[in-house]
């Protein structure tokens, strides 16, 4: 039997204190499920319980927990989560970066800042670097974030104009059968990429920027022949580009001009046998000096806590039909080759 060990964290800040364990010690709870350690409270101080090594880590969990909520950052159950995964792979000394961290203000007065050690890694990649990939699946907070960037660097005048754009390979580029002009068939795809300008700009804000001419969104077929000085750009959905579409939007930024390139590659929609741009271009553009290659995992996803889940369960099964169908490719392979050993003989 472990010798159990007692430790005191003193904290006489009680509203912080109620903010660590939460409505119903709902906080603890999941602290507790995760470590064999029994957390209490009395008198402003966090009385802790348990085996020495597991102390250490819990004790980890809450002065990062407790220096969230000091920064004013809310403490929900995901937070927890992602701090208990970030001390047990060893990242906490990262963590504190993120409280510090801040892109822009939103319309409403929210503070955009990034949530996780990856969404933080992404934002120092686009601040460093002329063209940064995004890539990661669902939920890992691309598309917003890289919208915010790009507010951030028109309001502080590095660059003069925002252009958003994206495939619209979901309606398989022929928009004829959809009803209004070019530009209201193309809309629904565009969707997401509005919904992040008025979230972060205010609609009305966004409205005189686009009449302005400030600020564009519009279909991947809309940037051929054009060549975009200082502008902040931002391909969406860069997994449904075949590779000439790629190669054509990556030749268009010019002089003073910040490009961010963001999709999911485990989301492509391309016809079968069409490569992705994405996918190539990771092949072609690793070893370029000032292009950026940022990776998100499930670990960086904002979302609801079973997003991460389904993400986790869909990679896992995935890896196992592509471990099958590699083995039944074998077996073939093996059948094949004594069939004609065979007729050999």
């Amino acid at each position: 039997m472990p010798e159990v060990s007692i430790r005191r964290i003193v904290l006489n800040d009680f509203s912080a204190l109620h903010l660590l364990f939460g409505n119903l010690d709902e906080n603890v709870k999941i602290i507790e499920k995760n470590y064999d350690v029994s957390i209490s409270s009395r008198d402003g101080e966090i009385i802790l319980k348990g085996e020495e090594k597991q102390i250490d880590q819990v004790e980890e969990v809450i002065n990062s927990l407790i220096k969230t909520i000091q920064s004013g950052e809310p403490l929900d159950r995901q937070r927890v989560n992602y701090v208990i995964q970030s001390v047990n792979v060893g990242d906490s000394n990262q963590l504190e970066n993120l409280n510090k961290s801040f892109i822009c203000v939103t319309s409403k007065g929210k503070y955009i800042k990034p949530k996780t050690i990856g969404q933080s890694h992404y934002i120092r990649a686009i601040q460093q670097n002329a063209v940064t990939f995004g890539i990661g699946p669902a939920g890992t907070g691309k598309t917003y974030l890289a919208v915010a960037m790009a507010v951030r660097a028109f309001k502080n005048n590095e660059v003069s104009r925002i252009i958003i754009t994206r495939p619209a390979v979901e309606a398989g580029e022929s928009l004829g059968f959809l009803p209004g002009d070019l530009q209201m068939k193309v809309d629904p795809y565009l969707r997401p990429l509005y919904d992040a300008l008025y979230d972060i700009l205010g609609a009305d804000t966004y409205n005189s920027y686009k009449e302005r001419g400030l600020i564009e969104v519009a279909p991947l077929a809309y940037m051929r022949g054009r060549t975009l000085d200082n502008s902040f750009i931002i391909l969406d959905e860069a997994q449904n580009t075949t590779k000439e579409q790629m190669k054509m939007f990556l030749t268009r930024f010019g002089f003073g001009s910040k490009v961010i390139v963001n999709g999911d590659v485990t989301q492509i929609d391309l016809p079968s046998g069409k490569k992705s741009g994405l996918v190539n271009a990771v092949d072609v553009l690793k070893n370029v000096d000032g292009i950026k290659f940022m990776f998100l995992t499930e670990r960086d996803v904002v979302r609801h806590e079973l997003v991460k889940k389904i993400i986790a369960s869909y990679d896992s099964y995935e890896k196992k039909q592509k471990f099958i169908d590699e083995k039944k490719m074998m077996n073939q392979k093996n059948k094949n080759l004594t069939r004609k050993n065979k007729l050999g003989n």
